[in-house]
This record gives structure tokens, C-alpha cells and sequence, in this order.
């Protein structure tokens, strides 16, 4: 499952959200020298499981999930103990609440409410944490060269040695332009700087215009910079509205959403903008027992997208027999695909695509 550690200083809306994704009702309470976490799982929105679903009609609906863990947000600098809670250390990604609104309850310190200083007071603090563990592997090593010189300990040393003058100079790794075969060099050390970065800019209803355009919310809050980091997105929600369309029933809820001229609630689009940041697409497989929406990397082969579903299939693979979604919406059924030439018979090397409909074919 994919794995989302959320982050945020104090009222910015992040336990809200957390909330409201995964209707997880407890927040995570602080104290005694300990950061609570709560975890919840979110579905991936996707009206082609929603179409396939209607279809089919089977006896159960699975939708592609994102985890997301919460923390108290107890201080403003606590990215160092993240490094000591697991789901944070462990996640895929980071999305970072930011709030463009005034909140009476929280000192606002020099100056009035700013989303980009609150932005990069939080990658500051990433930063430092990544850079106290860059400094200290690198001692580590330096000492194991001087006992035995091996080439991959002087590669190991020259990428962390790269990070640590990137961080020195403020610069996230996730910004770095590093080979595939560095970035494994660096997973093991689970860097807070080097993870994908999702802004949420939390903002007033009374800028629900914001909301209009993908990118406006960041462009008017002055997260403009921000994005053009590698590796960083960002998506515009308004928390208290959220609350709101939340209480309300599925229809009034649509209703509300065209009034306010959208066509999704930003939870929804918050969970989706997770799933695209991490470079995941779905997959599905279709029946009267089950249709499911199956997550993978973007680039993953046949071969491997069969292990997900189960790995008898992966191990005795023969093909995997693959339908557009599009094709098979306006077809309405397999058959139909085949009869027109639209099902392809595909190989273990097939690199599997967002929206395939796929029956594998295997050996026992």
C-alpha cells in the first residue's frame, strides 16, 4: 500500500483533512515527551472503477488506497523526531498542510499570516533533520575507508557527500537530479528532504476562487518557487468547506459543488494529487465476483503487475490478455473489444498502462 505521512504546523487544518480522507475520528494527541500517531486509509477516487463497477455489478468493489499518517502537531520544529516515528520515516511521500488564513488562537510572530514562510520554515526544519543524518553517516564512513577502500563505499560517500552540500545551502534533495542508481544508494537512510512533497494550501472561503484553476491557490499564496522544485506539487483546498460538503447528503453534496463551480471535493482531490505525486497509475481487473483497481509504479511490466493481483499468476504467467477502459466503455463488454480488434495479447515485457482492463492468463 502506498504509504503518505501528512505534516503541518498547529490549526493549520491537517488533522481535519486527515479526518475527512480517511474518517478517522480520533486525532493524534501530543505530550509527555511523545508524538502520537493516528493512521487511516484513503480510497483513490476513480470514476472508471465507479463505470466498471455498473457494468459488472459483482459482489465486491475494491478502489486503490493511500495510506496517510497524522502526527500531533505539537511544535514548530519537530521534523527531527519524525526520524523516530516509523510510518513518517517509512513514507512514500509528505503532504504538507499550509494555511493562507488568519488563526486569533496562533501568534502570527514578525509580520501577518505567510503560506510561504510557513512552507519553507518546515523544509528548513526537513532539511537540518536530513542534514544531521548526512554528517554523521559520512563520518561513518570516512572511517570504514580508512580500513578498507571499496568501490561502492566511495560511491555511497560522493551521493551523501552531494546531498550534504546541497542541504548546507538549503536545497531539498528531492530538487537533486540524481541517477536511479544513487537514489537506491539513499533509501536506506529514509531522507525527510528526499521524499515527493504534496502543498496542500489550506485556504479562506472567501477566496474559494482560488480554487478555479490548478496551480492559482499556490500562485496566490506565493508557493510559485516552491514547485519549481523538483519532485513538488501542490493542490488548493478550503477545510472549513470540507466540513461542511462532509455533513451533507451525496446529492446536496453535488449540488453545492456545482454552485461553488466545482466538480470535486478537495479531499478527493487531495487523495488523487497524493496518488499522481508518487507516480502510481491503476490497473484493473473486472468480473461478477470482484472489480478492483490495482496501484503500480508508472513503467511496470505485465510480469510484475501479475504479482500484485497474486503470485501463482506472476510465477506461472503465460499472457496477459489487455482492453483500454475507453475502449471497453463505449464497447460495453469483452466480446464486444475482441470482435473489433481492441484486446491485445500482451507478454511479460508489456509495460502495463493507466486505465488497462487485464486477464491474466497463467500456468499452475
Amino acid at each position: 500500500m502506498l504509504r503518505t505521512a501528512l505534516i503541518g504546523f498547529p490549526l493549520s487544518g491537517k488533522t481535519t483533512l486527515f479526518q475527512l480522507m480517511t474518517s478517522h475520528r480520533d486525532a493524534p494527541r501530543g505530550g509527555h515527551g511523545k508524538l502520537d500517531v493516528s493512521i487511516g486509509v484513503a480510497r483513490v477516487p476513480d470514476a472508471r472503477l465507479d463505470h466498471l463497477t455498473a457494468m459488472y455489478r459483482p459482489r465486491k468493489r475494491v478502489p486503490a488506497t493511500v495510506e496517510f499518517a497524522d502526527i500531533a502537531a505539537a511544535t514548530r520544529t519537530a521534523a527531527q523526531a519524525l526520524l523516530d516515528v516509523a510510518p513518517f520515516r517509512d513514507a512514500d511521500a509528505l503532504v504538507h498542510v499550509v494555511r493562507t488564513f488568519r488563526v486569533e488562537a496562533v501568534p502570527q510572530g514578525a509580520g501577518s499570516t505567510t503560506p510561504a514562510r510557513d512552507a519553507q520554515a518546515m523544509e528548513d526544519e526537513l532539511i537540518l533533520a536530513d542534514l544531521a543524518v548526512a554528517e554523521r553517516r559520512l563520518e561513518r564512513i570516512d572511517r570504514d575507508l580508512k580500513k578498507a577502500r571499496t568501490a561502492e563505499l566511495e560511491k555511497e560517500r560522493d551521493v551523501i557527500a552531494r546531498c550534504r552540500e546541497a542541504l548546507e545551502h538549503a536545497t531539498p534533495i528531492r530538487a537533486l537530479a540524481l541517477e536511479e542508481e544513487d537514489r537506491k544508494r539513499l533509501r536506506g537512510f529514509q531522507f525527510l528532504s528526499a521524499k515527493p512533497l504534496l502543498l496542500v494550501v489550506n485556504i479562506d472561503e472567501s477566496n474559494l476562487d482560488w480554487l478555479s484553476a490548478p496551480g492559482r491557490a499556490a500562485e496566490q499564496a506565493g508557493l510559485g518557487p516552491f514547485l519549481a522544485r523538483g519532485a513538488t506539487r501542490e493542490v488548493g483546498v478550503c477545510a472549513k468547506i470540507e466540513l461542511e460538503i462532509a455533513q451533507l447528503e451525496p446529492a446536496d453534496a453535488t449540488a453545492f459543488l456545482a454552485d461553488l463551480g466545482l466538480h470535486e471535493t478537495g479531499v478527493d482531490r487531495v487523495i488523487r494529487a497524493t496518488y499522481d505525486l508518487l507516480g502510481y497509475v491503476s490497473f484493473f481487473t473486472v468480473g461478477e465476483d470482484e472489480c478492483r483497481a490495482w496501484s503500480i509504479p508508472r513503467g511496470t511490466i505485465a510480469h510484475v503487475a501479475a504479482g500484485e493481483v497474486h503470485t501463482d499468476i506472476a510465477r506461472g504467467f503465460i499472457r496477459a490478455e489487455v482492453v483500454s477502459y475507453d475502449a471497453l466503455a463505449a464497447r460495453g463488454s469483452v466480446p464486444a473489444c475482441r470482435e473489433h480488434g481492441e484486446m491485445r495479447l500482451e507478454g511479460k515485457e508489456y509495460a502495463v498502462q493507466d486505465g488497462d482492463v487485464i486477464t491474466f492468463r497463467f500456468a499452475t
